[in-house]
């Protein structure tokens, strides 16, 4: 896998993902696991997950991991990228040092295999991630094989928007093949440009667009997202009902659904149905 991963980074097909984590980490306090533990709950709608085994598909950060873990549950994170599984390995010496309650690995979400030998969750997990695989709709079906009958299945992905999202493609590709000074630019403009934007749509409807704004619910940091949208790529879009139908075929019936009508994410809470083997 290292080997695969290395070889898209430098053929400029794949973004540094877990190189743009580590740096979250340096932020990391109190306030945003607390934010990203409340985010699990409002949206699994449970308030712990005591013995229940939470899959991470794609940790990143492993901050998510971390909030499970806090939650209860017995938690198992894997990546694609190796720097990616150094993130979640250094949470859990901070926190949960020779836990063995949770467990990390490197792997990939289109290897079927793999995710056969981890076996079946109560919990699977995978937000903003399998987009960026290469190949979603294969991720997307593989995902399905880490969940036992009547588990949960919480996804997040990225809202198709037509030419807007070819358009963020584009930019997303250029930036994995430029120089870090281009990318540099790159983010910086596209900083600007979301910053602008906010601006404007907080004047029209006659607030104070310098009022000090929340940050994010999830607990991320607003840089490492910027920079994770500029640089995310490989990169693929569905509408919800595409993804609805999509887990309706395969046994799974559809609890929450929190859509994002710009290019963010649709968040996803699936249920396997009990009949299902």
């Amino acid at each position: 896998m290292k080997t695969d991963h290395a070889s898209e980074v430098a053929q400029g097909r794949r973004f540094e993902f877990g190189k743009n984590w580590a740096r979250f980490l340096r932020e990391l306090d109190e306030t945003r696991i607390v934010a990203a533990i409340d985010s699990l709950r409002e949206m699994l709608e449970v308030e712990n997950l005591n013995g229940r085994g939470f899959l991470d598909i794609g940790c990143g950060s492993g901050l998510f991991s971390l909030a499970a873990r806090r939650l209860g549950a017995t938690v198992v994170s894997f990546d694609f990228d190796p720097a990616s599984v150094e993130c979640t390995q250094e949470l859990k010496r901070r926190y949960f040092p020779h836990d063995a309650r949770w467990s990390i690995a490197e792997g990939s979400a289109l290897d079927s295999s793999f995710l056969n030998r981890l076996g079946q969750f109560d919990i699977v997990y995978s937000w903003g991630v399998l987009h960026h695989t290469g190949a979603m709709w294969q991720a997307l079906e593989n995902a399905a094989l880490a969940c036992k009958p009547g588990s949960l299945l919480f996804i997040a992905i990225y809202n198709d928007q037509g030419g807007t999202s070819l358009r963020w493609a584009a930019i997303k590709r250029l930036y994995n093949r430029s120089p870090r000074s281009v990318k540099f630019l790159l983010v910086l403009a596209v900083g600007v440009y979301f910053k602008l934007k906010t601006f404007i749509a907080i004047a029209a409807r006659f607030e104070n667009p310098f009022a000090t704004r929340p940050q994010s619910t999830r607990g991320m940091a607003w840089f490492r997202d910027l920079v994770d949208w500029v640089g995310g790529h490989p990169f693929e879009v569905a509408r919800p009902e595409q993804v609805f139908d999509f887990y309706r075929a395969r046994g799974f019936s559809l609890m929450r659904l929190k859509t994002d009508r710009g290019h963010g994410c649709n968040e996803f809470v699936f249920r396997r149905d009990t009949s299902n083997h």
